[in-house]
């Protein structure tokens, strides 16, 4: 009977461990932080790619539960474009402005990437005045 007592109590403790190490490995998951809400796009291409959506709260979360992840992007309501660069070690290379929006397309310390108009580029920008989407390496669909 004491062995049992042992032995339970042990599994217990290897079980709270667990979710505490759980815990703290959820917010490193994701490639940014302080989204309000983050998208994740699974696949190996962009016209095969589909969208997973998950609010802030559960984001981590879901991103633990998903494979094939081939990037992922966070809205913002408002961003600070040079502070955001410079925690990501990120440089513009190109921009295009559109009717509703500006695009930056990026290099930085990111980790996924895909090439465009010959450029490897990991980190998309885009802000319009409801917010702004930040993605690596893309956005892919409509924003």
């Amino acid at each position: 009977m004491r062995l049992k007592k042992i032995i339970a109590t042990l599994c217990t403790f290897v079980a709270a461990l667990i979710i505490v190490a759980c815990l703290a490995a959820l917010p490193e998951r994701l490639v940014f932080s302080g989204g309000e809400s983050y998208t994740f796009y699974l696949g190996d291409t962009s016209k095969n790619c589909r969208v997973i959506t998950a609010n802030s709260q559960v984001a981590a979360l879901t991103r633990l539960t998903l494979t094939d992840v081939c990037g992922e992007s966070a809205t913002f309501s408002a961003l600070d474009i040079d502070e955001f660069l410079n925690g990501v070690n990120g440089e513009i290379i190109f921009s295009e402005e559109l009717s509703d929006s500006v695009n930056y397309y990026c290099k930085a310390d990111l980790p996924y990437s895909v090439t465009v108009y010959g450029e490897e580029i990991n980190l998309h920008i885009c802000v319009k005045k409801s917010g702004v989407t930040v993605a690596s390496p893309i956005i892919f669909g409509g924003y």
